[in-house]
């Protein structure tokens, strides 16, 4: 039924002599103060296409257009069914946004349906949910690549098997203090994800505070880029620092390959790959970087509305 309605119900009875009884009765639906529509994203904020195909450490978000009070009632009209069966849970990350993952990476070949039916639910303090919404996805093949600060390596993987190893030359390490904020050029450890990516990509300092005339800052087109975070982390082309790919960390934070293995990478990534960052100094990534699989499970299991 529809939201702020009036609805007329007419019962006619008849017994079996003929005689007729008929009652009418009217009621209304409620009209809410405020609806909220979800949607499926990917941790970078890509829509979780239908029938699309994702890597083995995609990330189901469900984005509301409006704040959620009542993250409990919220959380009870989502589900995420999969073929084969696998658990996972529900994190929070912020009022708007709640993720879903397993414990371990999924399994190539699953089958994955994720339903919100929000529809006439009341999500708090008279917000209800503007309409239902569903997607079905599949998991593609396991690509997981780990990038080793001690050998400068990215090894990449499909299905269990090595299928390329390329020289890297990560962030150079320490911090910086540019107007007043503390700039890392750290490449932070952790697990991250690809996100998208971008051939070319307009590479700009000044969007986290770094002055492009500045003695680190830089504005460019960079070929071949494949993102794994929320704040700019990238694996692209850089030939000018061929000679340090494999022996020493020169860059602002991203992983610099040359241009044959960039453009490799860019074509074998799909959303959701699994790129391990491991060695590297700096803070611990974070979930809202990207960091969604470096948070433990038990206290992911914590940050669910119904734990």
């Amino acid at each position: 039924m529809g939201y702020g309605k009036t609805y007329t119900l007419t019962v006619t009875a008849v017994g079996d002599a003929g005689a007729r009884s008929e009652h009418t009765s009217t009621f209304s639906t409620v009209t809410p103060g405020n609806q909220t529509k979800p949607t499926f994203v990917t941790t970078g904020g890509n829509l979780l296409t239908d029938d699309g195909t994702f890597g083995v450490g995609i990330v189901i978000v469900t984005h509301f257009d409006e704040p959620i009070t009542d993250k409990a009632a919220a959380e009870r009209a989502l589900s995420v069914e999969t073929t084969p069966p696998i658990s996972g849970s529900w994190y929070w990350a912020d009022d708007q946004n709640v993720h879903w993952r397993p414990q371990n990476y999924w399994a190539p070949g699953t089958k994955v349906t994720v339903r919100a039916d929000v529809y006439g639910k009341a999500l708090g303090e008279d917000l209800f949910g503007q309409e239902d919404a569903a997607t079905t996805f599949t998991i593609g093949d396991a690509h997981i690549s780990v990038a080793d600060d001690a050998t400068k390596q990215v090894t990449v993987t499909e299905n269990g098997s090595v299928v390329r190893t390329m020289p890297t030359s990560m962030g150079m390490g320490g911090t910086e203090v540019v107007g007043g904020q503390t700039l890392s050029f750290w490449t932070q450890p952790g697990v991250y994800t690809v996100l998208d990516k971008a051939n070319p990509v307009v590479m700009d300092s000044s969007t986290y505070g770094l002055p492009v005339n500045s003695r680190l800052g830089y504005n460019e087109k960079i070929n071949y880029a494949t993102r794994i975070s929320n704040d700019g982390i990238y694996l692209h082309e850089l030939a000018d620092t061929i000679w340090a790919q494999g022996n020493t960390n020169v860059s602002h934070g991203c992983l610099n390959l040359s241009p044959d293995n960039a453009r490799w990478f860019y074509d074998f990534s799909t959303p959701g790959d699994v790129v391990e960052v491991r060695g590297t100094g700096g803070a611990p990534l974070q979930l809202w970087q990207n960091g969604d699989w470096s948070v433990p499970w038990e206290q992911w299991l914590a940050g669910s509305a119904l734990a």
